[in-house]
């Protein structure tokens, strides 16, 4: 046990990421567990101006925790553009390893010293629900069905080996996030994991996959709609169609 926490720490410090659009209710005690399963994390709560009052809470856990720290956006303008914004926020500090995490409790904190630890080897290491040791739990079936059925689609439009593309359970190396160019990415929801995933493999990192138990919200609303299928689906279509031109040489990267 010394030997992985000598190892995660030549990582540097740790960031976890929370965006948050009404969770009030989910966002202590889910900072609880983290700060339990990682003590030495810090955590980033992105609220996009929540009517719940989620983003008061931050504060007042903030000026209680200076592990704590808030961002306030002013509108919900998607998971994606608030994940890119505390990306900045971190890069702009010293942080050497950001996360992904969900406020609503599905990703587990306590998998988080796994995640770390294979990212001792790695540059990115991804939470999976569809290797051996993955599984969900409680969700309904058919969001599991898009989930796979997305993760089935990308792979075999992008060529990508990684079997859980669309999962948002992610630590990354900063030098990722410098080099992949995060302010250029537009997407959301499952695309906006697959996208990120996919420029991490394209810029030659190395990605490795850690089985996570995924648990659907206890408290809450899901934010999956339809709009944000659509999108995957249109632009997976579009990366993919641009890698069999570079593949053929049609067009250059």
């Amino acid at each position: 046990m010394a030997d992985q926490r000598d190892s995660r720490a030549e990582l540097g410090q740790v960031l976890v990421v929370i965006p948050t659009y009404n969770e009030r209710e989910n966002l202590g005690p889910i900072v609880a567990r983290l700060q339990e399963a990682l003590p030495e994390a810090h955590a980033l709560v992105v609220d996009d101006g929540s009517p719940d009052g989620t983003g008061q809470l931050a504060d007042e856990m903030a000026a209680a925790d200076e592990r704590v720290h808030v961002m306030h956006r002013t509108e919900k303008a998607g998971l994606g553009a608030a994940y890119v914004a505390g990306f900045g926020w971190a890069l702009d500090r010293d942080y050497g390893v950001i996360v992904e995490m969900d406020a609503d409790g599905s990703h587990a904190p306590e998998d988080l010293p796994r995640l770390l630890d294979a990212l001792t080897d790695a540059d990115l290491a991804l939470g999976s629900r569809y290797v051996p040791g993955g599984r969900v739990v409680n969700w309904p079936k058919y969001r599991e069905l898009i989930s796979r059925g997305g993760g089935f689609y990308s792979r075999i439009a992008l060529g990508a080996k990684i079997r859980d593309i669309t999962g948002g359970f992610k630590a990354f190396r900063r030098e990722v996030l410098e080099k992949i160019n995060i302010q250029s990415v537009a997407s959301q929801g499952y695309c906006f994991q697959i996208d990120l995933t996919w420029r991490t493999i394209e810029a030659g990192f190395e990605v490795v996959e850690v089985p996570i138990t995924f648990t659907e919200r206890a408290i809450g609303q899901s934010k999956m709609s339809g709009a944000i299928v659509r999108e995957a689906l249109w632009r997976v279509t579009k990366w993919g169609v641009r890698r069999r031109l570079e593949q053929v040489g049609i067009i250059k990267r």
